[in-house]
């Protein structure tokens, strides 16, 4: 299916559009959030400081 900006504006089109970035930013989230529980609880508070800096 594809979309254009000139079609007619629906929220399924807008849904369909922003899917797969919704996705990743999902993905990438609760990677984030394992690895930081994994490095501070084996690592250190240190490694912890530097993992979010980055």
């Amino acid at each position: 299916m594809n979309i254009k900006l000139s079609d007619h504006f629906t929220y399924r089109k807008l849904l369909l559009f922003a899917a797969p970035t919704i996705g990743t930013v999902m993905i990438a989230i609760t990677y984030d959030a394992i690895d930081g529980y994994f490095v501070s609880n084996y690592i250190g508070k240190t490694a912890f400081a530097a993992i979010n800096l980055i």
